[in-house]
């Protein structure tokens, strides 16, 4: 299974459409958004998926966001600060990660094979023990090009590649 993983979306519709393509392109079967989202139309190019997200820093129009997850398809879900996913055996974390003590503390639990955060607006990929932390990228306006990127997780192979998004 291709799961596509995406942070810090801030209101981008352009950069969230060119990533639905880019996951699309990838066959991703399932999102999992870090959050800040910012408001619901951001869930909107991603309609075709099935998603899995977590709140923000920025995400404070909450019941927007739960009724936006409510019309998504399959079994969407919307998880509050945290939420605790597993695809193909593979266990994840997921939190938006304003702490990067919070990040690592979690990693160094080792009890889940990938910790996926946003927030610090750039692509990290590195690994902690058994454990992966993944910050997939942001397309937030000011973010650089090469940090304005989604990731694609391959269950099968449990290999992570990043792509660039280009609005």
């Amino acid at each position: 299974m291709h799961v596509g993983i995406i942070a810090d979306t801030h209101d981008n519709i352009t950069a969230a459409e060119a990533a639905a393509e880019v996951f699309a392109a990838e066959g991703v079967e399932v999102i999992v958004h870090c959050g800040d989202f910012v408001a619901p139309p951001s869930l909107e190019p991603f309609a075709e998926f099935e998603v899995h997200g977590v709140l923000g820093n920025n995400d404070g129009e909450r019941l927007g966001l739960q009724a936006a997850f409510d019309d998504l398809e399959g079994e969407s879900e919307l998880y509050g600060r945290f939420a605790d996913l597993e695809f193909d055996g593979l266990s994840l974390a997921v939190l938006h990660g304003e702490s990067l003590a919070e990040v690592a503390a979690v990693a160094e639990s080792e009890t889940y094979d990938l910790v996926c955060h946003g927030h610090h607006h750039e692509r990290r990929l590195e690994e902690n023990g058994r454990t992966t932390i993944l910050n997939p990228g942001a397309h937030f306006p000011t973010v650089p090009e090469e940090h304005r990127t989604v990731a694609i997780l391959d269950t099968r192979s449990e290999t992570v590649r990043f792509r660039p998004v280009t609005e």
